[in-house]
């Protein structure tokens, strides 16, 4: 086992609005004896595997320091990786992979993100190989998602959606800006709204994150007869991370938010400095436009 800091590529820092090269914490083939296989075999003598992690935070403080609290000990990483590879059999490469990303991203709050590689020599394939391994990446995304509601208890509905996010374990650092009040958007014969902007860091990828607040949209009882019609709970995910994608199903960053004075108005509380991913143009920038073009002669 082996362990050295050293620089690597571009990492965006989740807690501010720019890049920078981050440090890395590498442990270089930690050995485990365990058992994980699809083979009955391989579950009852079980073999030896080999374990990499790339470990990116900064290291800066601590290195100015030169005290333990401020950075991350690769020994306790190593113990972590061991305990949970020897925690339970599973067939499948990906999932000790998955275990170990997620066990290391939720108890040590300094990493950003990891990577992981778990190599199996001599896998049982009927042939020589030195070893077959899954690699993953895995980290904490900062996401922006836009909550509305225009019917019943309004405000019971965005309190409710932000609990149980703040409450979901792949989610740390739940913010929300203050609820304002908004006149319908699109189709004007509705109640008002109330709006607010939810901002915090999550495990979740982009697609399990549009389940995830579909999901709390339905437990809201949520009714889709046509577009912007009135609602319970709408949650849209306006940012994640820098993401521009453009799917049938899943648009990031949200087209519309630089239209919506309910979305900038929010957004902008709580990063007054974030810029939009695609035109590179800060949204407050956006805001003072919208609210030159609507004051009044």
């Amino acid at each position: 086992m082996t362990a050295a800091g050293t620089i690597t590529g571009k990492y965006k820092d989740i807690d501010r609005n720019w890049v920078y090269e981050m440090d890395k914490i590498t442990i270089k083939n930690l050995e485990v004896f365990c058992n994980h296989g699809v083979y009955k075999e391989e579950n009852v003598l079980g073999q030896k595997f080999l374990v990499d992690a790339e470990l990116f935070l900064s290291t800066r403080k601590a290195g100015r320091s030169d005290e333990m609290a401020d950075s991350v000990s690769y020994g306790d990483v190593c113990r972590l990786i061991s305990k949970e590879m020897k925690k339970q059999n599973d067939n499948l490469l990906e999932r000790v992979a998955e275990r170990l990303a997620e066990q290391i991203l939720l108890q040590f709050a300094l990493i950003k993100t990891v990577r992981i590689e778990v190599k199996k020599p001599w896998a049982p394939v009927m042939t020589h190989l030195d070893y077959a391994s899954v690699s993953i990446e895995r980290g904490w995304h900062r996401v922006y998602v836009g909550a509305g509601s225009n019917m019943g208890d309004r405000q019971a509905y965005l309190d409710e959606a932000g609990k149980k996010l703040e409450s979901d374990g792949w989610i740390r650092h739940f913010r929300a800006a203050e609820v304002i009040e908004t006149e319908p958007y699109g189709y004007l014969d509705q109640d008002k709204f109330l709006n607010t902007v939810f901002e915090f860091d999550t495990l979740y990828e982009p697609r399990e994150l549009l389940g995830k607040l579909q999901q709390l949209e339905q437990e809201a009882h949520r009714v889709r007869e046509f577009r912007w019609g009135p609602r319970t709970l709408d949650l849209d995910l306006l940012l994640f991370d820098d993401m521009v994608t453009e799917e049938e199903d899943l648009v990031i960053p949200h087209p519309e938010m630089t239209k919506r004075m309910f979305v900038l108005e929010p957004l902008c509380e709580l990063n007054p400095y974030a810029v939009h991913p695609l035109y590179r143009k800060r949204f407050r920038e956006y805001k003072e436009t919208m609210g030159r073009e609507e004051a009044p002669e």
